[in-house]
C-alpha cells in the first residue's frame, strides 16, 4: 500500500489507514498473540473503529489480517467457558451482533480479504462486508465450526450465510461445522473471487470500488431461503437426527429453529425455547464440547516446533493400507515422500489410493497430478539415505522390525528420525536392534489415516526426549494431533479399545446379532458401533492386538474361526459382516438386551483409568482428548475419563461382565 496514513491511532489490535484516494483498510493483529481472536476488547476497538468510519466515511473500507497465518480464527472460546447464566450469554451475543450490524449497514462498500483460517466469527464478518476476496492457498480455509462446540453461530452467520449461498449449501456448512477452500468457497457464491496471493491487494481495491452490485441468489434460491424455508428446514431436521440424536447434541436443532423461524437472529429466540442461547449454554452437552475443543488445543501444543528440525523429506517402509496411506498424507501436507516395498506390484495399489485422496482433497487436476509427483515408488530404499524421517510401517512382528531397523541405521544420516507405526510391540523390544536405540520413537496412526486426527507419540525408556519432540512437531506439520504416550502393550487407544471390541465379539458368541451390538452404541453417540469397527480395522490385527492385551480365557471364539478361514473383515470383504462396495451389509437391528451399553462400556471405562493410574498418559484429560479423537468415543460426553465422574462405576455393574 502506498501513500497511507494512519487515522486512529488509540487503538491495541486494530489499524486503521487511508490512502490517498479515501480507500480505508482495518487491519486487525493482535497484540501479543500468534493468532487473530475476537476477544472482547478486540470487538470494542472493532466497535470504535466503525465509530471512526462514521464520522468521516472511507470511499471504501477492506478488512485484512495483519498476521503471517490466518484471517480470523473466531470468537475468543475462553469466554464461553466462564459464562454461568443465560443473561451473560446474552450479552456475549448481542456484543457481537450489533457491531455487525452496523458493519452491515455502513453506507460505503466493505470487503473482507480472507487469506488463511476464517472461522467462526471470522467468517461471520466477512459475511457482514458487501464483499469478500479469497486468497488461494491450501491454508485458507472458511467455515463456521460453532456447532461443533455444542453453540451456533450467533453474530449473523445464520441469518447470512444463506442469502450469500443459498439455503441448502448454507445448512451444510452450519449443520456439519466443516470449512471449505477458496475455490470451494467461490462456487458455491460464499466469496466473489478467489485470487493468488500475488494480486490480493490490488484485487481487493479494485472489487471493492467497483460499484458491482453485490451477489443475488436465483429466484428458487429465494423462495427456499423465504416462504419455503420450513420445507428445507424439516428435510435437514431428518438428515441431522440420522446422525446426531438431539438429546446429545441439541446445537444443529436449534440452527434450523433459529433460522427457519427466527429469522437466523439468535436474540430472536425466547429463553424458555429449546432452541434459545440459554438452554445451549446450560446444557452439559455444551460444557463438555467446550472442553474437547479445549482438549484438542492442548494436543496441538505439544506439536510445537523444533529447533534445526524442518522435515522435507518421509521414507515410509511398507506400502500396505497404513504405509502407503500415512505416505500419502505426507504428501498431501508437502512433503516429498518415498514409498519402499518390496515390488512395484505392492507399491502400485497405494499409489492408485493416493491418487484418488489427492483428487478429492484438492478438486483440482493439475494440483493433484503434481502432488503426486512427490510421491515416489522405491523398491530399493534408496531414499532412506536421504530422508528426514523414516517410518515403518510393515507387519507386526518384532524380528522383522528388529532387522529393518538395524538395516536403516547404518544407511540413513544420522540425524534422520526413526519411527516405528508398531501398534502391539513394545517400541524397547524393537530399539534393541539398534546402536543407538535413543534414536527410535513411535508415531502410531489410526486407520484411515485421512480421517483420524490423532496420532500417539510414542517413548520408550530409551527414547530421547528430543526425538519424541521432533516426532510431535512433525505429527503437527501434517495437520495431526500428537499424543505423547507411555510405551505400553497398547498404549492408549488399542489398550482402551481392545477390551470394548473384545467384549462386544464375546456377545457375538452368545448369540447378539452384530447388527443389534452396533446400534446399541450408535445409539449411545459412538461413530460406528463396535462389529463393524473390528471389520473395518481388519479382524487379524483385532485378534492379534487382543492376543497380546486380553487373557486367553476372556477371548472371543467366533473372530478366531473367522481369520482361520480368511474373512479378515473390510479389506477381505467378509467379516462378521459382508462387505460391499465399501459398505457393510447389515440386516435389521433387534432391541438390545436390557444393560448392553453399559456393559460394552464397562471395560472401556476401566481400561482407561488403568491407563491413567499406570502413567501411560500423564493425566485423565489427555486420556479423554486421546480416546475421543483416537476411537471416535462420543464427544458430547467428554471422553470416558469426563463420563466415569458423570456416571458412578455402580451403573456399570452387569450379570455378564
Amino acid at each position: 500500500m502506498n501513500n497511507v496514513m494512519n487515522t486512529l491511532t488509540n487503538l491495541v489490535h486494530w489499524q486503521l489507514t487511508r490512502e490517498n484516494d479515501g480507500t480505508a483498510w482495518a487491519i486487525l493483529d493482535r497484540q501479543n498473540a500468534s493468532t487473530n481472536v475476537l476477544t472482547a476488547e478486540v470487538m470494542a476497538e472493532l466497535g470504535l473503529l466503525l465509530d471512526e468510519c462514521e464520522r468521516q466515511p472511507p470511499k471504501a473500507l477492506i478488512f485484512k489480517s495483519g498476521k503471517a497465518a490466518g484471517f480470523i480464527a473466531g470468537a475468543d472460546i475462553e469466554e464461553f467457558t466462564h459464562l454461568d447464566t443465560g443473561a451473560q450469554a446474552r450479552d456475549l451475543v448481542r456484543r457481537g451482533w450489533d457491531v455487525y450490524q452496523r458493519l452491515a449497514a455502513a453506507p460505503y462498500p466493505t470487503l473482507a480479504l480472507i487469506r488463511g483460517h476464517c472461522l467462526g466469527g471470522g467468517t461471520e464478518l466477512a459475511l457482514a462486508c458487501r464483499y469478500r476476496i479469497a486468497v488461494d492457498e491450501a491454508q485458507t480455509r472458511i467455515g463456521l465450526p460453532e456447532v461443533m462446540l455444542g453453540i451456533v453461530p450467533a453474530w449473523g452467520g445464520m441469518l447470512r450465510l444463506a442469502q450469500k449461498v443459498g439455503a441448502g449449501a448454507a445448512l451444510d456448512m452450519l449443520l456439519t461445522g466443516k470449512s471449505i477452500d477458496a475455490r470451494r468457497a467461490k462456487s458455491i457464491g460464499l466469496v466473489d473471487a478467489c485470487v493468488p496471493p500475488r494480486v490480493m491487494d490490488n484485487a481487493a481495491r479494485t472489487l471493492v470500488n467497483s460499484g458491482r452490485p453485490p451477489r443475488t441468489l436465483p429466484w428458487l434460491q429465494r423462495l427456499l431461503n423465504g416462504p419455503l424455508k420450513w420445507l428445507v428446514a424439516a428435510q435437514a431436521r431428518k438428515q441431522v437426527a440420522r446422525r446426531a440424536p438431539q438429546k446429545h447434541y441439541p446445537a444443529p436443532y436449534a440452527i434450523l429453529d433459529t433460522w427457519a423461524h427466527y429469522a437466523g437472529n439468535p436474540l430472536a429466540v425466547p429463553a424458555d425455547n429449546p432452541a434459545a442461547i440459554d438452554a445451549l449454554i446450560a446444557s452439559p452437552t455444551t460444557k463438555n464440547l467446550l472442553r474437547v475443543f479445549s482438549l484438542q488445543e492442548r494436543l496441538k501444543g505439544f506439536g510445537k516446533t523444533v529447533p534445526d528440525f524442518n522435515p522435507q523429506h518421509v521414507h515410509v517402509i511398507g506400502a500396505g493400507v497404513m504405509g502407503g496411506d500415512i505416505a500419502a498424507w505426507c504428501v498431501l501436507h508437502g512433503f516429498t515422500v518415498t514409498l519402499q516395498d518390496q515390488t512395484i506390484e505392492r507399491i502400485a495399489p497405494a499409489i492408485a489410493r493416493a491418487a484418488q485422496l489427492f483428487a478429492k482433497k484438492l478438486r483440482d487436476n493439475k494440483a493433484a497430478h503434481f502432488t503426486l509427483d512427490r510421491l515416489i515408488a522405491d523398491p530399493q530404499g534408496n531414499g532412506v539415505r536421504r530422508a528426514d524421517v523414516i517410518i515403518e510401517a510393515i507387519f507386526e512382528n518384532l524380528q522383522a522390525k528388529q532387522d529393518l531397523f538395524a538395516d536403516i541405521e547404518r544407511r540413513a544420516r544420522p540425524d534422520a528420525l526413526l519411527a516405528s507405526n508398531t501398534s502391539s510391540l513394545h517400541l524397547a523390544e524393537i530399539a534393541r536392534a539398534l546402536q543407538q536405540p535413543e534414536r527410535l520413537v513411535g508415531i502410531h496412526f489410526f486407520n484411515p489415516v485421512a480421517q483420524m486426527p490423532l496420532v500417539e507419540v510414542v517413548a520408550s525408556s530409551a527414547t530421547a526426549p528430543l526425538a519424541a519432540q521432533q516426532a510431535a512437531a512433525f505429527v503437527r506439520a501434517i495437520d495431526k494431533l500428537p499424543l505423547p504416550v507411555k510405551d505400553a502393550p497398547g498404549f492408549l487407544v488399542n489398550a482402551v479399545l481392545a477390551p470394548y471390541l473384545n467384549e462386544a465379539m464375546r456377545c457375538v458368541d452368545e448369540g447378539i446379532a452384530p447388527e443389534t451390538i452396533d446400534a446399541a452404541m450408535l445409539a449411545f453417540g459412538m461413530p460406528m458401533g463396535p462389529i463393524e469397527l473390528a471389520d473395518t480395522v481388519g479382524l487379524d490385527i483385532a485378534l492379534a492386538v487382543g492376543r497380546q492385551l486380553i487373557a486367553a480365557d476372556q477371548q472371543p471364539k467366533k473372530v478366531a474361526a473367522l481369520v482361520a478361514e480368511k474373512h479378515l473383515g473390510k479389506k477381505s470383504g467378509q467379516g462378521f459382516y459382508l462387505w460391499r462396495e465399501g459398505r457393510a451389509q447389515k440386516a435389521a437391528a433387534a432391541p438390545a438386551p436390557a444393560g448392553l451399553q453399559q456393559r460394552l462400556l464397562k471395560p472401556l471405562l476401566k481400561a482407561a483409568a488403568e491407563c491413567v493410574a499406570s502413567g501411560v498418559v500423564q493425566d485423565a484429560d489427555l486420556a479423554d482428548a486421546g480416546v475421543i479423537f483416537g476411537t471416535g468415543f462420543a464427544p458430547y460426553t467428554g471422553g470416558p475419563m469426563n463420563y466415569r465422574i458423570q456416571h458412578p462405576d455402580h451403573e456399570y455393574s452387569s450379570k455378564t461382565s
